[in-house]
């Protein structure tokens, strides 16, 4: 099936903010129907986020403050993937940094889309098993507390609203289907 009936087509456009970490871009588009618009997006590095899983079933979370909702959010482990850098390799760097954890077995679980009405944001899911724990390494100016739960528990604390993070959301859905086995791993 075609989707050229659904697609823009960028006239022009230009960075009208650059962060450093975020780009904000704005782009005049003609529209399916002939139209002109304007599209303004970001675009992001991408990240990776790991649902790191303790011998004896327990996951390890994290306890952070985020600014723009003014709030402590329950996360999974997650980072931003640098320039050129393997996704794999950032996934084990960032679990390192975050909580001091090493893991003996990693799962690609998928790719996904958080943000697609406005940012090119992507994060790569990532199992973590055979946890070993050691020193976290925070990033200066990175403040977390690492704890753990029950896969219950986060599924109990997702349906009350307590875990509203759509990565962890999303992992925990993850990590519900594959104790069930409903999904497996590749």
């Amino acid at each position: 099936m075609s989707d050229a009936h659904l697609k823009e087509t960028k006239v022009d456009g230009a960075l009208a903010y650059d962060g450093g970490f975020l780009k904000v871009h704005k782009d005049r588009v003609t529209l399916p129907n002939g139209s002109i618009t304007n599209r303004e997006y970001i675009r992001h590095p991408g990240a990776v986020v790991i649902l790191p899983v303790l011998d004896d079933g327990r996951i390890l979370l994290e306890r952070q403050f985020r600014y723009p909702n003014e709030q402590v959010f329950i996360e999974f482990p997650a980072g931003k993937i640098d320039e050129g850098e393997d996704h794999l390799a950032c996934a084990k760097r960032e679990l390192v940094e975050e909580t001091g954890y090493t893991a003996r077995e990693w799962h690609y679980l998928t790719t996904i889309h958080n943000a697609i009405a406005y940012s090119d944001e992507h994060l790569e899911l990532y199992l973590a098993k055979g946890l070993v724990a050691g020193e976290a390494r925070l990033d200066e100016g990175e403040f977390v507390e690492c704890f753990t739960a029950t896969l219950d528990e986060m599924l109990d604390w997702v349906q009350a609203g307590r875990i509203t993070d759509v990565k962890t959301i999303i992992g925990t859905f993850w990590l519900d289907k594959l104790r069930r086995n409903d999904w497996k791993l590749a």
